[in-house]
């Protein structure tokens, strides 16, 4: 067999065990990582290197800070302050989550935004009384959707529009995206309120969890610690500009861990409280799936699924055929791939279709990275879902049963807008 097609196997087989968890995901994705290792499909060395990719180190920086959070206390006080605000009711509050996680990853890191907002939606739910489950997919959907928004919002809107411009082509602007991105947003965050949020699980907290919980709002009485809940407010915020600024000599890993190690530092947590604080499911999670992502990409496995799929087109395709069969490959590789991935795979593709049939860069690059960022339906998709999955006590087929139908309204949504906006055959 050939390279690409033991990837295929290996991959088929880690996503069934992703759908049934006959054996924990985080194991199930290092497994299918050392398999492919041992068969030669990657590099041995680079079997464990997703533990070292910046967005495991980010992942584990804001983990820690979140950790302060809940620690110093600050967490229940922005959301006592919340709750007053828009009330304790879930569907108010689910809003309220998914409409500013969008905000900020338009602008900022769907990630980093995720990652920076989580422990304030925990904060909120435990003094709601609402469980952490009915709230975190919801702000990882919005983080999602926001960052279609605009040309930083994600990555495979950069990688698009930087193809596009290699290709001799002019790059797509800065809020372009905004005409298919909004829209998205609009519709995804309708259908949480009226329709995903019957879907979602409704964990309840642990005795250990309320009781912990109780320990940290007496600890909130405390002077001392209205002290270092301004100190890790501070580190907070610092953080998120850093991000939101995307400064060059600042990557968002570096400001990730710097806060973390702040937070220790001045005495918000300590060194044990910090480790405790890292979910570590999701350390593993993400990092095993990126050598299988890698060998997605290096054994033409991924290649090899997108040419069959895109002879489906035909030599003389309707503009709503090349968006629902860009769009299903794209939003399907991008469940099991990065985002970045997927799109890095596609778009050079996307040129040669568009060359091929006559059509315009700017549409086929278009529904490609529109699919890529659609990664709704899995936990390894896209970071923000693998960040939530732990502390939200997800099931993989909880993200199926939420994330599926919103990657096929999303579909829906393209086909009807992207070739009014983007004439695949302009006269």
């Amino acid at each position: 067999m050939t390279p690409a097609v033991i990837t295929l196997l290996v991959l088929a087989v880690v996503a069934l065990l992703f759908v049934t968890e006959a054996i924990p995901l985080a194991i199930t994705a290092m497994s299918g990582a050392i398999v492919l290792g041992l068969l030669g499909i990657i590099p041995m060395k680079e079997v464990f290197s997703g533990l070292s990719n910046s967005t495991v180190v980010l992942f584990a920086g804001m983990f820690v800070i979140g950790a302060s959070m809940f620690r110093t206390g600050l967490a229940q006080k922005i959301g006592e302050f919340v709750v007053r605000r828009v009330g304790t009711g879930e569907t108010s509050l689910m809003m309220g989550t998914m409409f500013i996680a969008a905000a900020l990853s338009a602008v900022a890191s769907n990630t980093g935004t995720t990652a920076a907002l989580m422990p304030v939606i925990l904060g909120i739910c435990v003094v709601s009384s609402i469980p952490a489950s009915r709230q975190l997919m919801p702000l990882a959907l919005g983080a999602g959707l926001g960052g279609i928004i605009t040309l930083v919002g994600t990555p495979p809107n950069i990688i698009a529009s930087g193809v596009l411009k290699a290709a001799g082509y002019n790059a797509f602007g800065f809020f372009e995206f905004a005409k298919i991105g909004i829209p998205l947003t609009i519709v995804g965050i309708l259908y949480m309120v009226f329709i995903g949020r019957h879907l979602l699980p409704k964990t309840d907290l642990s005795i250990n969890a309320e009781l912990d919980q109780d320990a940290m709002k007496e600890a909130v009485a405390t002077s001392d610690n209205t002290t270092k809940q301004w100190i890790t407010a501070a580190i907070l915020i610092g953080v998120v500009v850093v991000m939101a600024l995307d400064i060059k000599a600042i990557p968002l890993q570096i400001a990730a861990v710097t806060g973390a190690i702040l937070c220790v530092l001045t005495g918000c947590l300590t060194e044990k409280e910090a480790y405790n604080g890292i979910d570590w499911v999701t350390i593993f999670l993400f990092a095993g799936m990126m050598p299988i992502a890698m060998a997605m990409d290096k054994s033409g496995a991924g290649k090899l699924i997108a040419e069959v799929v895109i002879n489906l087109l035909g030599s003389n395709p309707s503009p709503t055929l090349i968006v629902s069969v860009l769009f299903i490959l794209s939003s399907g590789l991008t469940q099991f791939m990065s985002n970045t991935a997927s799109t890095a795979l596609l778009a050079p593709i996307g040129i040669s279709i568009a060359v091929g049939i006559g059509a315009s860069p700017a549409a086929v690059l278009m529904a490609i990275a529109v699919g890529a960022s659609c990664a709704f339906a899995t936990p390894v998709g896209t970071p923000p879902n693998t960040l939530v999955y732990g502390p939200g006590g997800y099931k993989f087929m909880d993200y199926m049963k939420v994330g599926a139908p919103l990657v096929v309204l999303c579909g829906i949504v393209s086909v009807i807008i992207i070739p009014l906006v983007w004439p695949f055959f302009p006269k």
